[in-house]
């Protein structure tokens, strides 16, 4: 996992909850990389998944809520530091629909080892867009998150149904619907 999605996430963790707790959610998940991040290096997973453990024992708060949480803060890290692919789109819509076709293409092309979900158009119209997530990580709620905000940021409204394609989350089918 990218060393931006860790430092994006320490920093949230500070802001939201304290420098005290981001110190205890570091020392308690044992990390190999000490929790020191780069945003352009490279980590293992598992120290994300350690990292969200220990929030969420600290915070009471599930890790789903979390991930989703860390999506919406981590959407201004996005915009700030890439906001010119926002003026590529028109919509909402297709920059999302955009996602596996254009944006990740690109994102491979900076970051070669870069671990990223897939994304499959089932249906794309004016008014609805379906979209399978595939991870073996299952942080659909981050990529949910970073669907409502991207709906924010184009002024637009839509309402977001989730149906799990499997019991861990690997697969997931997101149906975003604008009223008509």
């Amino acid at each position: 996992m990218k060393g931006i999605v860790f430092t994006g996430f320490l920093e949230m963790v500070e802001q939201k909850f304290g420098i005290e707790i981001a110190d205890s959610i570091i020392i308690n998940s044992n990390l190999k990389s000490e929790g020191v991040y780069t945003s352009v290096g490279t980590y293992d997973f598992g120290e994300m998944v350690s990292l969200l453990t220990n929030l969420s024992k600290e915070t009471n708060i599930d890790i789903p809520t979390l991930v989703h949480a860390y999506a919406l803060y981590f959407f201004d890290t996005l915009k700030n530091g890439y906001g010119g692919i926002f003026t590529h789109y028109e919509t909402a819509f297709d920059m999302i629909a955009g996602i596996e076709k254009h944006i990740h293409v690109h994102v491979r092309k900076i970051y070669p080892d870069a671990e990223l979900p897939y994304f499959i158009t089932h249906e794309e119209s004016k008014n609805r867009l379906v979209l399978e997530y595939q991870s073996e990580r299952a942080m659909y709620p981050f990529a949910l998150g970073l669907m409502e905000k991207t709906l924010e940021h184009y002024q637009e409204e839509a309402h977001i149904d989730i149906k799990m394609l499997n019991d861990d989350g690997t697969k997931v089918l997101f149906t975003l619907s604008k009223n008509a």
